[in-house]
């Protein structure tokens, strides 16, 4: 008699698969606990014997705002358009901007730090780059804060926009998680990138609405050339900030369009890059 052990139902048949496919997003929901216990290692780590501490969320960005408002006034230069002090309009920028940055700067080096888990242990590699992001995500609530005191100080009203802060949070993240998945896929192949990524932050910094508004910027740029400026994910991010927060004016709809069609085609190919690259991990890093 067969067995129900032998039984052909019981048997699961593999066929070869293909070369590109995106992330098995069914399999990371699987492993999900790795994700928050990831993220609260890393914000750990990250604290450890500091003595400002988890302060350093709120200095950042209010030493940022304080050094550009002097080096702006200094210059006579006009950054703004709108009729908010500069304090406020740049911090809108900075919030997202900080997430941005510190998600990618940890997501980077995520592969190459856990090379026990990656080389010795199975787990979804995507994991590693997905729980990067959640610490930049504390400080940013932390950060915020200092925005709602600001509002406060400056006796600003914020308008019924305001509620849509967590979907430009949102989106921040998803900017973030897309470039991640390539960089720290190519970080575990190739190390200069890890090298480069500051470089690139810092240039990302100018090139992006944060420490001023887009409308100033792009006065200055040829009509027929705008539209290269919106290629930048973070200049949509930056100017939904502001439009949720103070109420700003917004950009014409096909720059946002663009900015944002530029986000999920960095995240969709980065889905497709990661997964067709993990299976060199192990070998290089």
């Amino acid at each position: 008699m067969m067995s129900n052990v032998d039984h052909p139902d019981n048997f699961r048949y593999h066929t070869a698969r293909p070369e590109w496919r995106g992330v098995d997003w069914k399999e990371v929901f699987r492993f999900r606990e790795l994700i928050w216990i990831f993220a609260a290692r890393d914000l750990k780590v990250r604290y450890r014997q500091t003595v400002v501490g988890i302060a350093w969320s709120l200095i950042q960005p209010l030493m940022t705002v304080f050094v550009f408002g002097i080096l702006f006034k200094a210059m006579n230069a006009n950054t703004t358009a709108s009729d908010a002090p500069y304090a406020v309009t740049t911090l809108c920028g900075l919030l997202p901007w900080q997430l941005f940055s510190l998600s990618l700067s940890n997501a980077t080096r995520s592969i190459v730090l856990n090379q026990p888990l990656v080389t010795k242990v199975y787990i979804p590699r995507v994991i590693l780059p997905l729980s990067s992001t959640l610490p930049p995500l504390v400080d940013f609530l932390i950060a915020f804060a200092l925005m709602v005191a600001l509002l406060a100080f400056y006796s600003i009203l914020p308008s019924s926009t305001l509620l849509l802060v967590p979907l430009m949070v949102a989106y921040a993240l998803l900017a973030s998680i897309a470039c991640s998945l390539w960089l720290s896929a190519l970080n575990a192949l190739y190390r200069d990138v890890e090298y480069a990524v500051p470089f690139l932050i810092q240039i990302g910094l100018f090139a992006s609405p944060i420490v001023y508004e887009s409308s100033v910027v792009m006065e200055r740029i040829p009509e027929m050339w705008r539209w290269a400026y919106w290629l930048n994910p973070m200049a949509g991010v930056a100017e939904g900030f502001r439009w949720a927060i103070l109420g700003n004016e917004l950009p014409s709809i096909q720059y946002l369009s663009l900015s944002f069609a530029m986000v999920v085609f960095i995240f969709v190919t980065g889905m497709f890059y990661f997964r067709r690259m993990e299976r060199h991990f192990a070998d290089r890093i």
